[in-house]
C-alpha cells in the first residue's frame, strides 16, 4: 500500500500504549474492545451484500474497479465471516492490483487472512504476499515481497493476547460498515493493527462532517469516517470514506493520492446491488487447500493403484520404446494396431 507524500504524520495516541519491563507497548483502547465486543448477530446479518465501485483519476478517467463482498461462511467446520476485497487497475499504464481473503469470527477476531498485492512495470514486478492464520492462541504471520529479482521473507508470530483488538485490512471494511449502520463513530477508537514491517502498531477512527454525493443524478446524504493507520516509523497512511445511509460504500480515497474509488449507481435492494467477484481459486484460502488437499489425495491414490499393478510400468514402457523405435506418422493408428492384441475379442473394426 503506497503512503501518501507530505502528509504530517499524526502522534501514536496515549490511549493506545501503556508501559511495561519490556517498554511501550501498543494496545486497543477500552472503547475498541468494547465496541467490538457489543457487535449484535442482527448487526453482522445487515453488513452481508457486495459493493462495487468504479476507480477514477483526478480527470474523471476509469483506471479500474473495487469490489468488497461480506459472507456468511464455514472454516474447517467453524462458523464464520468471510470478507474478500478486489482492486483491479493501472496506474500510467501499468497493471496493479490487491486482494484481501479474511476468514474472521463474530466480534471481528481474524481466524486466517490472505493479502496480495503487485505492480507490474516494464520489466519489474513488485510483488507482496502476506499470510496470517491463527493457530494455539498465536498468530502467525508469513511475508513476501518480490521486487524484481529480489525476494524478501519475513515471519513473525504473536500472542493472540498482544493482538487484542486487532484490525486487519479484511476486517475494517467489515467495522466500518458496523459503524455505519449506528451512525455514530465512537470517540477513541484505537486498535491494534501491523505495519509494513508486522511489528505492532494502531490504527485509529474518527468521524468526518457528514457531506451530499450525486449518484446517478440523485443527491443524497453520506456518512464519513476517517482510518489512520499508523506505523512505528513511517508517515501513517490516511483512508477517507463515505457510506450510504444501509452501509453500502460510496466514496473511497487515500490522502495524497490523485485516485478515487465512487459507487455509480445506487442500489435499490442488497440483492441486486450484491455483484460477485470474479473468483481466483489460487487467491481464495479455502479452494486452494481444498485444491492441495485433493490433489495430495490422488497421487497418493494413484501411486498405491501403480505400485500394486507392477505391469503397468513395464506395459508402458515396451510401448514407448517400440514407438521410438518405428517413429510413426499416426500415432493413434500404431497405439491402436498395438494394443489390439491385448482386446478380449480382437476384431479388425475394433476402435
Amino acid at each position: 500500500m503506497e503512503e501518501p507524500d507530505g502528509v504530517e504524520a499524526p502522534a501514536l495516541p496515549s490511549a493506545a500504549t501503556k508501559e511495561d519491563k519490556r517498554g511501550s507497548e501498543m494496545v486497543a483502547s477500552e472503547e475498541a474492545v468494547a465496541f467490538l465486543s457489543s457487535i449484535d448477530p442482527v448487526e453482522l446479518s445487515e453488513c452481508v451484500f457486495a459493493d462495487s465501485l468504479v476507480t477514477m483519476s483526478e480527470g474523471g478517467r476509469d483506471l479500474g474497479k473495487f469490489c468488497v463482498s461480506v459472507e456468511f461462511a464455514h472454516r474447517a467446520l467453524q462458523p464464520c465471516v468471510l470478507v474478500h476485497a478486489q482492486s483491479q487497475g493501472a496506474i500510467d499504464d501499468s497493471p496493479c492490483g490487491t486482494t484481501v481473503t479474511t476468514y474472521l469470527t463474530a466480534d471481528l477476531e481474524v481466524l486466517e487472512e490472505d493479502h496480495h498485492e503487485y505492480v507490474k512495470l516494464n520489466g519489474h514486478i513488485l510483488d507482496k504476499r502476506c499470510h496470517m492464520v491463527e493457530c494455539d492462541g498465536e498468530m502467525r504471520i508469513d511475508k513476501v515481497t518480490t521486487d524484481g529479482e529480489e525476494v524478501t521473507r519475513d515471519s513473525v508470530s504473536y500472542s493472540m493476547a498482544a493482538l487484542r483488538g486487532l484490525i486487519t485490512e479484511g476486517s475494517n471494511f467489515l467495522l466500518m460498515r458496523l459503524i455505519t449502520l449506528r451512525k455514530k463513530v465512537p470517540e477513541r477508537m484505537t486498535f491494534v493493527s501491523l505495519d509494513q514491517k508486522l511489528r505492532i502498531s494502531c490504527t485509529t477512527f474518527q468521524g468526518l462532517e457528514q457531506e451530499q454525493m450525486e449518484i446517478e443524478g440523485e443527491t443524497v446524504e453520506v456518512f464519513g469516517m476517517e482510518r489512520i493507520v499508523h506505523s512505528v516509523e513511517e508517515n501513517p497512511t490516511i483512508w477517507q470514506c463515505y457510506f450510504l445511509s444501509d452501509g453500502h460504500l460510496a466514496r473511497r480515497l487515500q490522502v495524497g493520492s490523485p485516485v478515487t474509488m465512487r459507487l455509480m449507481q445506487l442500489p435499490s435492494h442488497k440483492e441486486e446491488a450484491y455483484e460477485k467477484i470474479p473468483l481466483v481459486w489460487e487467491e481464495d484460502i479455502q479452494m486452494r487447500s481444498k485444491f492441495l488437499d485433493r490433489k495430495e489425495e490422488l497421487k497418493a491414490d494413484h501411486a498405491s493403484y501403480l505400485k500394486a499393478h507392477p505391469q503397468i510400468r513395464a506395459l508402458i514402457s515396451d510401448f514407448l520404446q517400440f514407438l521410438l523405435l518405428k517413429k510413426p506418422d499416426d500415432v493413434f493408428q500404431f497405439a491402436r494396431e498395438y494394443f489390439l492384441p491385448f482386446t478380449s475379442n480382437p476384431s479388425p473394426d475394433t476402435s
